[in-house]
């Protein structure tokens, strides 16, 4: 054979293998991709769940949500995976499940979970129609599933799309946080005298004059301040939505660049004000004296934040405000290793590199699940000396974020902190 039919044939045999490999015919054919293996399963079960949430959703109880969405009659399916930057769907929950709904060929409703830890997110194709999106939001202001584990709330999110009136139920559940509360206009006057001036509680339930001459001073302050950042504001443009569900909030932050960071962060000190001027004046008075410090705290680490660690801060701070406001004293801290991610769902054992000892932090279920697989996990990175390194190897000294692990290693409220002065001391260095 001459040279010329050899160089010919092996020509003729590059080409088809690279049209093979172009078209998935190949010999081997090609691999399967992440949403084509998730589309797969789902045609044999409507429940799929990574490895990885198994401790969360075991086997016997993804057989009885199985169960519950075959009973519902929906083309409706449940998908729980690790959603982080950089991997095949780019930690993003609407690109995996529009991935699978376009393998599955058909209209479907699917939940998943979100990168911002155990929040949950409702997609469907024809769009609105059975109200998935506002089903799965409502899960997390429910009394009955706000706290509770990844199944119930699965199971909660199941049973209002097959009544179809999302919509309704996430409007009930989040009534008080866009209505302001009327306020009284007068506190009845106490019968005995020796009570004048106190600041003990009413016999009615109200508040003593001291307390409501209080409130009624932060509230013009807060007035003043909360001007004073709106007027910033409309200067700028594309500000988001006022903080009305923070596990959103926190999933839309990890995507935002510095500046897109920035003024979610303004918008977000805004909205926590304005909460706290609409705070009933009858209701716990610590609790809103703990939301003005936090609304405080939060507009000196904004005035002075040097990048995404800070702005992160005030995003903290804010959600510390917030629970304040709503009684919730013992809420969970953010992720240690990227509070972007939203509220740590477990707390863990985790030994940082070139330690001997270690530390218990609240991680989110994608960065628990790193390291429980000795894996890297997705961390909050700051700008040191031009490289970017973890924000909590940062010198404490120079890092009230390093220090505090953004409330999972800090005893006192964040709040307290900026208020001493950590904040702007760590600046000066």
């Amino acid at each position: 054979m001459c040279r010329t039919d050899t160089a010919r044939r092996l020509l003729v045999a590059l080409l088809a293998g690279a049209v093979a490999v172009l078209l998935g015919a190949g010999p081997a054919g090609a691999q399967p991709s992440a949403a084509e293996e998730i589309a797969d399963a789902l045609r044999r079960s409507p429940v799929y769940v990574d490895d990885g949430y198994e401790t969360a959703l075991p086997p016997a109880r993804q057989r009885e949500l199985a169960a519950q969405v075959e009973e519902t009659g929906l083309p409706l399916y449940v998908v729980v995976v690790p959603l982080t930057a950089g991997d095949a769907f780019g930690g993003d929950a609407g690109q995996l499940a529009g991935a699978v709904h376009d393998r599955l060929g058909h209209d479907a409703v699917i939940l998943t979970n979100s990168a911002s830890a155990d929040s949950l997110e409702g997609w469907e194709w024809p769009h609105g129609k059975h109200q998935a999106g506002p089903a799965a939001s409502a899960v997390f202001h429910l009394d009955e599933t706000r706290d509770a584990g990844l199944g119930t709330q699965l199971a909660r999110a199941v049973e209002i799309v097959a009544a179809g009136n999302g919509d309704e139920v996430y409007e009930r559940a989040t009534a008080d946080l866009r209505t302001p509360t009327p306020t009284r206009t007068t506190d009845p006057a106490p019968t005995d005298p020796a009570s004048a001036g106190s600041d003990a509680a009413e016999p009615g339930g109200g508040v003593g004059t001291g307390t409501a001459v209080l409130i009624a001073a932060a509230a013009v302050a807060l007035t003043a301040l909360a001007g004073l950042l709106l007027a910033r504001r409309r200067r700028r443009s594309g500000s988001p939505a006022p903080f009305t569900f923070p596990r959103a909030v926190f999933a839309a932050a990890a995507a935002a660049d510095e500046a897109d960071l920035r003024r979610r962060a303004e918008a977000e000190v805004i909205a926590l004000g304005e909460a706290a001027r609409a705070h009933p004046d009858d209701a716990d008075p610590a609790g809103l004296q703990s939301a003005l410090d936090a609304y405080a705290a939060a507009g000196t680490v904004l005035d002075g934040a040097r990048g995404r660690a800070d702005l992160a801060g005030v995003l903290a701070l804010v959600l510390e405000g917030r629970d304040a406001l709503q009684g919730a004293r013992t809420a969970r801290p953010l992720c240690f290793f990227n509070p972007l991610h939203g509220r740590g769902a477990r707390r863990l054992k985790w030994r940082p590199l070139g330690r001997r000892d270690h530390l218990r932090v609240w991680a989110c279920a994608a960065c628990a699940t790193a390291v429980q697989a000795r894996r890297a996990p997705e961390v909050l990175t700051e700008r040191v000396d031009d490289r970017d390194v973890p924000y909590f190897e940062v010198p404490a000294e120079r890092s009230l974020w390093a220090a505090t692990g953004y409330g999972s290693l800090a005893g006192d409220p964040l709040a307290a902190r900026v208020a001493r002065g950590d904040f702007t001391r760590a600046l000066e260095h």
